[in-house]
């Protein structure tokens, strides 16, 4: 190890952006506490969700009539809501989760979803699967201790590994062009290089075993054309919207004991209780009509604060709306030269797409550089029908100056851009029944009893949210079984939406 930190200090000067990326600046500047509003009806075309023949269920549900009862009520058919559905289907069939006995008794379920199906962050993001290895470890162990910090880190493999497993058992993981090629994280200078092996070195104390690469210059240049360090751990690439198409196909066939219906176009645009005397214990309001169901689980990530306004803002118990902008870019060599791996830095993030001929140009699917566009970085923005020609400035000249000759200056992309993600005050997100703790009768409360969360990811929810939508249905099944729920061993209890007002 010292000979390789001798060796980089006699390398020239990295190429790099002068493009600052404070990854929790927005807490301390960001002061709004509006609740976020509907998704916009129009937002930007994605590559994910635009592609001809990419999203068979867009529209399904959005005309003729509307479910208007069912057993649980799910909000949002991105990752989270469609993983929620399978995991449902999964319990009922394992039978750890209770359903009426007797003759041609069934569960339903029913997802509404605004706009198309997958419509969201799920379909608007920059397709990595990738589970932190070991960034940010003494933050996470500063803030949540060693036991949290080292769950968090296992949650997200065990998420991440899961979904590959299920695409592969399935024979789906080429329909959704899940690439298994590693994820490399590019270090500009010395400096950020001992960071981050401080951050390895503070996991490797912890117990965590990982599995790190660590390159210099002229290994990052020989192999991949860029004068820069870098460190590679494991990581996958996915079409999201067409994983979770597969996923929500699947999960209707686990298990004739689940009735699960899908609604798209179906914006809900309130939820309240109804008469203890009645069979449910929540109405839904949409265009519509009405959905009567008596569990409801938010899956809407940035937008939750629409239908929950205790949670609008940027405190301990907030989630805020920040829009992030994406593009695919046609690189200006063969997938041979750029690897299959996955790639980020302080600027962005970016993976080629997988290519049938050897020889072509593969789209470069690239996101991130919101801070170029200043204080307040885009945050509490829910409008995703625009780009912004700042940020796109950044990233069309981000990979030219990182890979010269690999990318061409000057080129437009073939698509651009852009979706919200959901932002939170501790950066992980909230996972369990839904509380208000500012209310007087604080946690115990009953205000909104049968409602569950599973929301604010923080702009890292794809290796996330397949665990916790599994938490969630644990704890809706152990309530109806009324028995005590019990963590899963990969579990961070700071998730918890019991204990988030506390942490701080």
């Amino acid at each position: 190890m010292a000979r390789f930190r001798v060796l980089l200090t006699l390398l020239p000067v990295a190429y790099a952006l002068s493009v600052p990326f404070p990854y929790d600046s927005g807490q301390a500047i960001f002061t709004g506490n509006q609740p976020a509003d509907l998704p916009h009806p129009d937002p930007t075309h994605s590559f994910w969700t635009h592609s001809p023949g990419a999203n068979p269920l867009a529209g399904e549900g959005s005309t003729g009539e509307l479910t208007d009862n069912a057993d649980v009520c799910i909000i949002g058919s991105g990752i989270t809501g469609v993983s929620a559905a399978y995991h449902l289907a999964n319990s009922i069939q394992h039978g750890t989760f209770p359903v009426a006995q007797g003759t041609n008794q069934v569960l339903r379920a029913v997802i509404l979803e605004a706009r198309d199906f997958c419509s969201g962050a799920t379909g608007r993001n920059g397709g990595n699967l990738t589970p932190y290895e070991f960034s940010r470890f003494r933050k996470q162990e500063a803030l949540f201790g060693r036991e949290a910090a080292l769950r968090l880190y296992a949650l997200e493999r065990y998420s991440a590994s899961e979904m590959a497993r299920i695409a592969r058992t399935a024979g789906w993981a080429d329909a959704v062009d899940l690439v298994e090629g590693g994820h490399m994280d590019v270090l500009f200078t010395e400096e950020v290089l001992q960071e981050a092996k401080a951050d390895f070195e503070a996991a490797v104390a912890a117990g965590k075993t990982l599995n790190v690469t660590w390159l210099d210059r002229d290994e990052m240049n020989s192999t991949y054309g860029t004068h820069n360090l870098g460190a590679r751990t494991p990581g996958y690439n996915v079409w999201p919207l067409k994983f979770v198409t597969q996923l929500f196909k699947q999960a209707r066939k686990v298990t004739p004991a689940l009735d699960l219906r899908l609604h798209t176009r179906t914006p809900v645009t309130r939820v309240s209780p109804l008469a203890a005397a009645s069979l449910r214990r929540w109405e839904l309001t949409t265009p519509r009509g009405a959905v009567q169901c008596s569990y409801v689980l938010h899956a809407t990530n940035g937008y939750a604060s629409h239908l929950l306004p205790h949670m609008a803002g940027s405190g301990p118990t907030g989630i805020i709306p920040v829009r992030g902008q994406v593009m695919a870019m046609r690189a200006n060599a063969p997938l041979d030269a750029l690897s299959k791996i996955s790639w980020a830095d302080s600027v962005g993030y970016w993976f080629p797409r997988p290519v049938a001929d050897a020889e072509a140009h593969p789209l470069v699917i690239l996101g991130g550089a919101r801070e170029s566009a200043g204080s307040p970085f885009e945050m509490g923005v829910t409008d995703d029908s625009v780009v912004n020609a700042t940020v796109g400035g950044v990233l069309r000249a981000l990979l030219p100056t990182l890979f010269p000759g690999l990318y061409a200056p000057g080129r437009e992309p073939e698509a651009e851009w852009t979706g919200i993600m959901g932002y939170t005050a501790l950066g992980i997100p909230f996972v369990g029944p839904v509380l208000d703790t500012s209310d007087a009768e604080g946690e115990d409360s009953d205000a909104y009893k049968g409602q569950f969360i599973a929301a604010g990811y923080h702009g890292h929810g794809m290796p996330r949210t397949f665990a916790c939508a599994e938490v969630v249905v644990q704890m809706i099944a152990a309530e109806l079984s009324d028995r005590e729920w019990v963590a899963p061993a990969w579990f961070p209890r700071p998730f918890l939406t019991s204990v988030r007002d506390k942490l701080e």
